[in-house]
């Protein structure tokens, strides 16, 4: 049985990926590390309003925590 990380994993919903991340990192560009990390925020909090599902988010976080090589 898979749980639920497992669907977010396997799936990939973007149409062009490569676009999508062309286009985040171009967003960078000349930011401090401030701005980037601010950034950064701004946008996940608009994905999650996007996303609208607190189980879903919920499990997004604990997959992308799970993601870190965290000694």
């Amino acid at each position: 049985m898979n749980s639920d990380n497992d669907n977010y994993t396997e799936i990939n919903k973007i149409i062009e990926p490569d676009e999508f991340y062309d286009d985040l990192i171009k967003a960078h560009e000349g930011l401090s590390d401030a701005q980037s990390r601010q950034l950064n925020s701004r946008l996940i909090l608009l994905m999650s309003n996007q996303i609208a599902d607190n189980k879903k988010l919920k499990s997004l976080i604990t997959l992308a925590r799970s993601s870190l090589d965290i000694a």
